[in-house]
């Protein structure tokens, strides 16, 4: 496109979004990847002499991520958005606002500390999402040292009001809205129940380009796992997408409310799929008024990825599954598929310099019709010098032979057959859930529910939160045990069990009091880990002061006088823990020799509950 020429009234941004800092960072041959293109993605931004840079959510692949990941991503910020180059755009909404989760509520180019040449303005997404007591994201510490503009966060779970961050460059005016990652499914309920709404300037509203970041997924996971476009406002011009990594960061218009939406997709390979096949690109926009245009910019560090997909069954003239030797064809043909992709992957290096020598290389083999699979080991070692990823070269799936029904209202939708765990992405709750949908009778829940427990599950497998499952069942036991002392059920087992069950399907009929459930449960595991620290730092020091002494009548642990480091440090616990109620005490005396992890969790107290003054297990 004609690009427009740069004057006092043109806004001209740097667009990428999911950069995914640290993903395989050690990995021999990929480890520096995500870094080398983030300084590109800088360097474009400096050359272009951009007014900033915005960035789309998941700046990060951890959520926690590493020193070196957080120093590089220090260095680069560093290296080329600090300067004497003035920033030509000034800022007209309340600041505070803005930036209200941070320290320094301002735009860092305004801080009078701080020589900033190219602000750079992010979202979080869905990998480096706020966690843990405080609610910090990795974000925050770029916020917090100056380097980086984090906006978009919202702290209710009710009601999100969006408030744009209000840009001016001469008479040009842009209304900045950004919504950081929130589970898609709790987003979508919000939508529908008009709990989101997004504030526009009272003054001349017309007037102002709105540009939106969002990162939710697009294409549809699920019935309510997915942002549909028609959610958003028709005010907007144009809504920035992060999360979806396939490129499409041409504006494509919507038919129904006729906004733009780009894609930009990510700037690494993070998963051998189709869509993260697709050249790699960020964008140049400029805004001039109420028009925009955008120039695609290739990036030239990513490594080349090619992928192709192999139907044995449509090659009968070469396979057949009765030869003895069939298996030695199958493997030759895909050494046939390999190498050509690798001559293409050369040929397109000659062209660039920049580009990893050795690429990503994926060939999907579908042996339905009684093939079998080869060694895919053996294969890989051939490729180990010249292969980015031998290990996963190839992949083998088959499509599961569907049973013939003879009802009439056949679901044709179950019938779509697809590769078993390519190109999706599974969450932990879905298996957890699925789970329990699959499971025998027996081991069914009948007292916590599937969605709760999964929501627990990945809080612990994603956030780390070690707690959340336990502090999950401890507050929906204290629920149903006091929803029956109202009730005044009889101490029938057949009644209370019924009883339980009708609570149980009341409380998964009430999927917002069910999250409130959940968010309850969180946080007190968290405040449970602030304790533990504290424990832990109190303990430590009574350490200290009682080395050589002889513990004698210690009732609480009743240990011997001689111990080793950790039980040392377990009897230290225990001995802090002192003078909580009797069911704590019994469990610190059951914990004699175990390890200090286990001591600390077993003599924690928590809401007086009428259980049995000991350990309860999640069976019980």
């Amino acid at each position: 496109p004609v690009l427009f020429r740069d004057d006092e009234d043109t806004f001209k941004i740097l667009i990428a979004t999911d950069i995914h800092l640290g993903y395989l960072e050690k990995d021999p041959v990929r480890g520096n990847d995500t870094f080398v293109t983030f300084n590109e993605i800088l360097e474009h931004a400096q050359k272009s002499e951009v007014d900033f840079v915005l960035l789309g959510g998941d700046l990060f692949h951890e959520n926690k991520p590493s020193r070196k990941t957080v120093h590089s991503c220090l260095e680069s910020l560093r290296k080329y958005c600090m300067g004497d180059r003035p920033v030509q755009f000034e800022i007209l909404s309340d600041q505070a606002v803005n930036f209200h989760c941070s320290k320094f509520p301002w735009v860092n180019y305004q801080d009078e500390n701080l020589n900033i040449s190219i602000p750079v303005f992010s979202i979080h997404g869905n990998h480096d999402d706020p966690t843990g007591a405080d609610a910090l994201c990795a974000l925050d510490i770029l916020s917090c040292a100056g380097l980086l503009n984090h906006f978009g966060r919202s702290t209710s779970v009710e009601k999100i009001d969006i408030s744009p961050i209000l840009l001016r460059k001469g008479r040009t005016k842009i209304a900045l809205y950004g919504l950081g990652a929130i589970p898609d499914e709790r987003l979508y309920r919000m939508f529908v129940n008009k709990q989101i709404t997004m504030l526009r300037p009272k003054e001349d509203e017309d007037s102002w380009f709105n540009l939106f970041v969002i990162h939710q997924n697009r294409s549809k996971h699920g019935a309510t796992n997915y942002i549909p476009e028609q959610f958003l406002d028709d005010f907007i011009d144009l809504g920035l997408w992060g999360h979806e990594h396939e490129c499409k960061i041409a504006p494509c218009q919507n038919e129904q409310q006729h906004f733009y939406v780009s894609q930009p997709g990510s700037s690494v390979v993070t998963s051998l799929s189709p869509g993260e096949a697709v050249k790699k690109h960020i964008g140049l926009l400029q805004v001039r008024g109420k028009k925009m245009k955008m120039q695609k910019i290739a990036l030239e560090t990513v490594r080349t990825f090619y992928m192709e997909d192999i139907v044995l069954a449509d090659h009968p003239d070469l396979f057949n599954p009765d030869n003895p030797k069939v298996t030695q064809a199958i493997q030759a043909f895909c050494m046939e598929k390999v190498e050509l992709m690798l001559d293409n992957a050369e040929r397109e290096r000659l062209g660039n310099p920049r580009q990893p020598e050795k690429p990503l290389i994926r060939l999907r083999v579908d042996y339905t019709g009684g093939f079998e699979p080869f060694s895919v080991h053996r294969f890989s070692q051939k490729y180990m010098d010249r292969v980015a990823n031998p290990k996963d070269i190839i992949h083998f799936f088959r499509h599961r032979e569907q049973k013939e029904k003879n009802d009439s209202d056949l679901n044709f939708g179950k019938l779509v057959s697809r590769p078993a765990s390519e190109g999706m992405t599974l969450r932990v709750e879905d298996l957890v859930k699925q789970y329990f949908q699959t499971a025998e009778k027996k081991v069914q829940l009948s007292l916590l529910t599937e969605r709760g427990m999964g929501e627990a599950v990945q809080e612990f497998v994603d956030k780390e939160e070690k707690d959340a499952i336990e502090e999950l069942v401890k507050f929906q036991l204290e629920k149903t045990q006091r929803f029956l002392k109202e009730r005044h059920t009889d101490a029938e087992e057949g009644k209370i069990d019924e009883e339980v069950r009708k609570f149980r399907e009341s409380r998964k009929k009430n999927t917002k009091e069910e999250d409130e459930e959940v968010r309850e449960a969180i946080t007190r595991a968290r405040a449970h880990r602030s304790e533990d620290a504290v424990l832990v730092a109190s303990s430590s020091d009574e350490e200290l002061m009682d080395t050589g002494i002889k513990s004698t009548g210690d009732s609480d642990d009743g240990l011997p006088s001689t111990l080793s480091r950790g039980r040392g440090r377990a009897r230290g616990r225990a001995r802090g823990a002192r003078g909580q109620n009797s069911a704590s005490r019994g469990s610190s005396r059951r914990g004699r020799g175990s390890t200090s992890q286990e001591s600390a969790t077993s003599s924690r107290t928590y809401k007086p509950v009428s259980t049995p003054a000991k350990n309860m297990s999640i069976m019980d």
